[in-house]
């Protein structure tokens, strides 16, 4: 009989843990470790983004020696477009999935046809553009070449709820698999082109691969299916939500594209291609940080956002965690900007390597600043983060404006300078006003690896100055040793800092168990 008791009480348990296999909807199940799937998740999304990177990078180094900038510019102008119209195919519908306490079937599968027929929507609009854009930048090229991605979108939609509903689960190993999966095979079949003399058409068979394998991964590893549109599911509360968050989604476009909508306007395919691959390497490790930390911080502040100090706690550990990476990362990138362009993209492309540099001082401060938008998604203040986009969108596009008469650099520099003096902290400073985190507590859990990373800059560039006429690897691998050593130093004779790397240590330790 109490074998029996305790076989039963085992099942009980092993079915709080574990929702069915079927519902994907219920998270109950989570509260009990909280911190231990948000570890857990954290660290298989970050070793998925790992593989991810390297697979884009590696295709990256490929590509670029295969093609010229002027095909890079030619897909960034395209991008310009469908950027925007990716807003339209999920308007926050995905995030509203992710952040609500509680949602049913009906409401899922409501969001799910919305998503559907808006992602139809955005395809025959982009079509429609085709013939503006060939007009507007005078490059009849792009006529096909963005009716041809456009596809993309319609694929792109049958997967968004599904990947909700992952992520609402905190089943971020699944996640990262597909993500790995998609991306790996979406780079072979572009390499594999680009060598056949694709051209520029290699992009995008590599664009649209990428989105059907990850389409058919997620529908076979979450096995939620919708049901039939229902008008009173009660999804009004989460259209407004993702209505507020496609708004602030929209300014944030305009900040994000109107530099290369411009350059690609007034400077050509060419100047485009070096700014754009410029800013895409150096945003390339960054997100390789700050993403799988955004994936999980959003699903555990959600379930927070009634417990004050364990959200003001966690906020302040994954901010010094993003700070403690992506700072010395980037300045050291910003020091070895010469180098790394010369290996990575090759000799015809070291005109980005300033413009690199340049748009590396504000790269220091945005995965920081972009943590605000935690903030407005996990308590559900969308509405504020529209009000502060409708503030700081006209003066990033103005910096933009008064850039372009230099060229690219004159932009990035530009650019570089108003975020720095008038965006990162005012904009940190409104999103924690109505919630239980302040400035004073941020900057306490930043400002350690900020000047942690100075001192390697300044380091780097003393050491690369005498190094960099013995060619570029033999001016990172001494840069390497001297920084090391540099690293070393402080964390024996800096007590404040060797206790934030035992932090770090500690979570490292965390993920292998």
């Amino acid at each position: 009989m109490v074998a029996t008791l305790t076989a039963e009480k085992k099942i009980a348990d092993l079915s709080v843990e574990k929702p069915d296999k079927g519902t994907f909807l219920d998270t109950s199940h989570l509260s009990s470790d909280l911190k231990k799937r948000a570890v857990r998740g954290g660290a298989a999304t970050f070793a998925g983004q790992i593989v991810v990177k390297g697979i884009q990078f590696g295709a990256l180094m490929v590509l670029c020696r295969i093609l010229t900038p002027r095909d890079f510019g030619l897909i960034a102008m395209i991008r310009c477009v469908t950027s925007f119209a990716e807003m339209f195919k999920d308007p926050g519908l995905s995030m509203a999935t992710v952040q609500k306490e509680k949602v049913t079937h009906d409401q899922v599968s409501m969001l799910f046809w919305i998503n559907l027929v808006l992602s139809i929507s955005t395809m025959i609009v982009v079509i429609a553009l085709a013939p503006v854009m060939v007009l507007f930048y005078g490059e009849p090229r792009l006529l096909w070449l963005t009716i041809i991605l456009s596809v993309g979108f319609v694929f792109g939609g049958f997967a968004v709820q599904h990947s909700s509903l992952l992520r609402r689960q905190m089943r971020f190993t699944t996640l990262a698999a597909v993500n790995i999966a998609a991306v790996g095979i979406g780079a072979t079949v572009g390499i594999t082109t680009a060598f056949a003399g694709a051209g520029v058409w290699s992009l995008v068979y590599m664009s649209l691969t990428g989105i059907l394998v990850g389409t058919f991964a997620i529908w076979f590893v979450c096995d939620w299916r919708p049901g039939r549109p229902k008008r009173n599911a009660g999804v009004r509360g989460m259209l407004f939500f993702g209505g507020n968050l496609t708004c602030s989604n929209f300014l944030n476009y305009l900040a994000r594209n109107m530099d290369n909508i411009l350059i690609g306007r007034f400077w050509g395919a060419g100047q485009l291609g070096l700014y754009n691959r410029a800013y895409q390497l150096l945003m390339l490790p960054l997100r390789q940080v700050a993403f799988p930390i955004a994936s999980v911080a959003i699903p555990t502040l959600s379930r927070l956002q009634n417990i004050p100090a364990q959200y003001r706690h966690y906020y302040y550990r994954a901010v010094n965690l993003i700070a403690f990476i992506t700072i010395p990362l980037v300045l050291m990138m910003a020091a070895l900007s010469d180098e790394i362009i010369m290996i990575v993209l090759g000799k015809r492309w070291i005109d980005a390597a300033v413009i690199f540099k340049v748009l590396a001082f504000a790269a220091v401060f945005e995965p920081l600043s972009n943590t605000a938008s935690w903030v407005y998604v996990s308590l559900g203040q969308t509405k504020r983060m529209v009000r502060w986009e409708l503030v700081s969108v006209p003066v990033i596009v103005m910096s933009f404006v008064i850039g372009l008469p230099w060229g690219v650099l004159g932009v990035a520099t530009s650019y570089s300078i108003c975020f720095v003096l008038f965006i990162a902290v005012p904009r940190l400073h409104f999103a924690f006003r109505y919630s239980p985190l302040n400035v004073a507590g941020f900057f306490g859990a930043v400002w350690r690896p900020l000047v942690m990373g100075i001192i390697m800059y300044v380091v780097i560039e003393l050491t690369s100055l005498y190094l960099s006429p013995y060619g570029s690897v033999l001016a990172i691998s001494g840069c390497f040793i001297f920084v090391s050593f540099t690293f070393l130093l402080l964390l024996v004779f800096w007590r404040g800092l060797r206790a934030e790397f035992s932090n770090l240590i500690d979570v490292i330790k965390i993920l292998r168990k």
